[in-house]
């Protein structure tokens, strides 16, 4: 084969690279607007519900501003960016505390492995749960001597491969199951779809997803859709030194209760072992910046971030994971 002949292959080869590309994009967009248009009648706060399903999972993620779209290389991609996980080429695992409000603490948990060309699967599971609460009526106020516990569980699953060597695309299915008190227990289902683009140029890379596009929920006579949301992001090494990398990541997040939100953050390692991150979030209603750090060895990593909600308070996050 000619020089000519090869150089026409490499360009045909990128050509319909980045045309696929495109393609999924456009399908992305394409199904938001139909979701979006659909649920029209809910541009406003408050107006979904299973509200944890908008809680980051990710120490390292939510040190960022929660800006992870095109960042996120291990398991918990299954929650920010399933065509991520095709990226992982053996095991990977994750697992995330959160200290939210109120004595709430939220839990999550994914296992991806690759299977090669067959693409990488992985299971992932988020729980959200209260304290010990009393029930309380209007006749006895300060409780019945009766005692509850409320909560809200997600499992999902998911699967990524690449369809080119710089295209991935993923999705996640999902169970939902909402537990307020006695009778009151909702189920749901749910579906995320996501794309990614990675370049050779600075690690520059490009995602979009839908997350959480579903059944709807329904309590006592009052129905309510899922928070659903399209996201879009990209991110780049602004500095790349011998030993030390300087990551800036930003990404844009429309909810179908209300305005858009912005997210950016920055990430500065040393020899990749040492992580410093910060981030802020754009008109939000609380959620305000972040901080965080980590650190690496060998196959373990270990996150922590805090996150500022205005008058709520802190969340604090705490991250492990390994890579077999």
């Amino acid at each position: 084969m000619s020089k000519k002949t090869m150089q026409t292959c490499v360009r045909k080869h990128q050509s319909s690279g980045t045309d696929l590309v495109v393609k999924l994009m456009m399908i992305v967009l394409s199904l938001f607007v139909i979701t979006d248009t659909a649920l029209t009648q809910y541009k406003r706060p408050g107006s979904s519900d299973a509200q944890f399903l908008k809680i980051g999972v990710s120490a390292r993620a939510e040190g960022l501003g929660g800006s992870f779209i095109t960042t996120v290389d291990d398991a918990s991609a299954a929650y920010y960016n399933a065509a991520a996980l095709a990226k992982i080429q053996n095991t990977d695992i994750s697992l995330n505390h959160t200290m939210w409000f109120a004595g709430i603490n939220h839990e999550f948990i994914s296992i991806a492995k690759g299977f090669g060309r067959v693409g990488t699967f992985a299971a992932s599971v988020t729980g959200l749960y209260t304290d010990e609460m009393k029930v309380r009526t209007p006749l006895q106020p300060d409780g019945t001597g009766e005692t509850f516990y409320a909560g809200n569980l997600r499992a999902g699953v998911s699967y990524a491969r690449y369809l080119t060597d710089r295209v991935t695309f993923g999705g996640t299915v999902s169970y939902i199951n909402l537990a307020l008190y006695d009778e009151f227990v909702e189920h749901a289902f749910s579906i995320d779809i996501a794309t990614l683009y990675e370049t050779s140029f600075r690690g520059f890379a490009f995602g979009m997803k839908i997350a959480n596009f579903g059944s709807s929920v329904q309590f006592v006579n009052e129905q309510y859709p899922l928070p659903t949301t399209f996201e879009f992001g990209a991110s780049l090494n602004a500095i790349e030194g011998d030993n030390q990398t300087l990551m800036v990541s930003v990404a844009a997040n429309k909810p179908n209760e209300g305005q858009p939100l912005g997210m950016i953050g920055t990430e500065w390692n040393m020899n990749q072992i040492l992580y410093v991150r910060g981030g802020y979030q754009l008109n939000h209603d609380t959620a305000e910046y972040s901080a965080g750090a980590g650190l690496r060895f060998s196959n373990f990593r270990f996150n922590y971030s805090l996150s500022s909600f205005s008058e709520l308070s802190l969340a604090h996050r705490f991250s492990l994971g390994m890579s077999l």
